[in-house]
């Protein structure tokens, strides 16, 4: 731990671990969240009786929800601050859950469940920005690289959810009741983790912040959309985040569509994805210090991509699990060294957090409706090649991740 660093936050180490902790409990329990729910899209689609094209929308209807918590995330953060928008996320989270095990268990109501999902997105977006944002400050406190191992618990609440999801396939658990206890659980031990966490000015206010707290306007948030390093940031986010985030639409389903999976095999196999991914992930941080940000964001990009072309082309499945393998460990680090490289500025670090997350969250805006309409007319594998075109562009805008405070 940073001693100068620590005696500048003003808080005891027990306090300072503290707050790392309760950011790993957060963490977990959106990853918890969100796999036990795209775990199961298979028995999903078939209560609802809906097509591919019409599981793109319900997707959808997450992703929208998403964005708009992003859009709004910097300014509700400058008001409240990240602790309290956490608190509100892992309230709002079970239930957005609720709403949608409601309409898909009581009235299987389509609509109904895209209004519980957006409410479920709008939360999970908004808590990103601020965990991310959080985490960041507890990363120059501790003084040391460990944003990736944050983004590990993430993975470690998607292998608990991936599980929880298969296992409720294979018992045939009413989608309602999973929905319950997931969101129960979230409500417990999310909104205690998020009351752990301490105020991200402590390092502001201790440099004497009146300055930077004048600047901390609209106006001044917005304009870190005129940097091209902002934008560029964004792009890695953007390719590396669809990498992710289709799998976690998508695997489940294209394992059985594409590869002749059975339903609880395509949840293992999903399963097999973030399993990669908490790998990478905590083995990230020696990694990004020993190398640099640009060449392992690089190498990751082109691990991404093989494993992405085996898993499409490669019809034997044992084989095309190699490839999800790949695919899961050359996804593990886009996102969390992109949100630290936007955080490398505490005086713009939410808004620029904010806004690289927004760019990222497209991804999930445009990736699922997109998916679905490809995969409808030229098959869910097929589909895929149009996550390969943006992880070469995340690749490709990997150098606006340099540390400069490093050079």
């Amino acid at each position: 731990m940073s001693d100068t660093l620590a005696r500048r936050s003003g808080l005891t180490r027990r306090q300072i671990i503290a707050w790392r902790n309760g950011i790993f409990v957060v963490f977990a329990m959106c990853g918890i969240g969100l796999a036990s729910w795209m775990a199961r899209t298979p028995a999903i689609k078939e209560a609802l009786g809906i097509s591919t094209a019409e599981m793109g929308v319900l997707i959808f209807g997450l992703a929208a929800g998403s964005i708009f918590g992003l859009m709004v995330s910097s300014h509700l953060i400058a008001r409240f601050g990240a602790r309290h928008v956490m608190v509100a996320c892992m309230v709002a989270i079970p239930l957005g859950f609720a709403i949608a095990g409601v309409g898909i268990t009581v009235g299987e109501s389509f609509w109904v469940v895209v209004a519980g999902l957006a409410i479920f997105g709008f939360a999970m977006g908004l808590c990103d920005v601020a965990m991310n944002l959080s985490g960041a400050v507890n990363e120059r406190v501790l003084g040391r690289t460990i944003m990736p191992v944050f983004h590990a618990f993430f993975s470690f609440g998607t292998m608990v959810g991936a599980g929880i999801g298969a296992l409720a396939e294979l018992a045939q658990v009413p989608l309602g009741i999973q929905t319950a206890v997931i969101g129960a659980l979230t409500l417990a031990a999310g909104v205690w983790g998020a009351l752990a966490t301490q105020s991200e000015n402590v390092l502001r206010e201790s440099d004497g912040g009146a300055e930077d707290a004048a600047a901390d306007t609209w106006r001044s948030r917005l304009a870190v959309w005129k940097d091209p390093r902002t934008l560029l940031i964004g792009l890695v986010v953007l390719g590396m985040a669809f990498a992710e985030g289709s799998a976690s639409d998508w695997l489940a389903l294209a394992s059985v569509e594409g590869h002749g999976a059975d339903k609880p095999t395509g949840a293992i196999v999903f399963g097999i994805f973030v399993t990669a991914m908490t790998v990478g992930r905590l083995t990230g941080p020696r990694l990004l210090d020993r190398y640099g940000r640009v060449p392992v964001l690089r190498a990751s990009a082109a691990l991404a991509g093989v494993g992405l072309l085996v898993f499409i082309f490669v019809p034997v499945l044992w084989i095309a699990i190699l490839g999800v393998i790949l695919w899961g460990l050359g996804s593990a680090l886009g996102f969390p060294t992109g949100m630290s490289a936007a955080a490398d500025d505490p005086r713009t670090a939410a808004a620029r957090v904010s806004a690289v997350a927004m760019i990222g969250y497209c991804a999930f805006l445009v990736g699922p409706p997109a998916i679905g309409f490809l995969g409808q007319h030229f098959g869910l594998l097929h589909a895929l090649l149009l996550v390969l075109i943006l992880i070469v562009v995340a690749g490709l805008a990997s150098g606006a991740a340099r540390d400069h405070s490093k050079t």
